[in-house]
């Protein structure tokens, strides 16, 4: 169980990440434990327009963060509609409870398998372009500690 100054730091991360990207909304999911088979939760978010995202729970290959827990690969969607057609947006909850137009999400690694996922987004289309992806990869290191992305640990 992590203690409150462990969740603050988390928060306080996250909220950092959007100040330095200017996105609308960073969100941090955690996945659960394999007693809890593998669930994944948004548990830290700056920006939120509700607490609804406190409510997803996803299982591996299910919304943004479930595919990027099972391929272990980031999302960059600069027009969220192009990425996930109307008639899917269900699978894809936190995009409709924070009205993303354009996102990225980036898995993070602890000891070589997905331990986490953060998720950038605006709430305008072509709002995350590649430079905005780029720098929110480039900060996951230095911002989550154990977490790495496995892009930047490849020699």
């Amino acid at each position: 169980m992590e203690s409150r100054s462990e969740r603050f730091d988390y928060l306080q991360q996250v909220e950092e990440i959007r100040r330095v990207t200017g996105c609308d909304f960073v969100a941090l999911a955690l996945v659960q434990p394999e007693e809890r088979n593998f669930q994944i939760r948004w548990e830290y978010a700056a920006g939120n327009m509700s607490q609804r995202y406190r409510r997803i729970v996803l299982q591996s290959g299910k919304g943004v963060a479930g595919l990027v827990f099972k391929t272990g690969k980031p999302i960059f969607a600069p027009d969220a509609a192009a990425y996930c057609s109307a008639s899917d947006l269900y699978n894809y909850p936190i995009i409709v409870a924070e009205q993303l137009e354009s996102f990225a999400a980036i898995p993070l690694f602890k000891y070589n398998r997905v331990k986490g996922i953060l998720l950038a987004g605006c709430r305008k289309k072509n709002c995350m372009d590649e430079s905005r992806f780029e720098r929110l990869q480039s900060l996951v290191a230095p911002t989550f500690g154990p977490y790495y992305s496995e892009e930047m640990s490849v020699n």
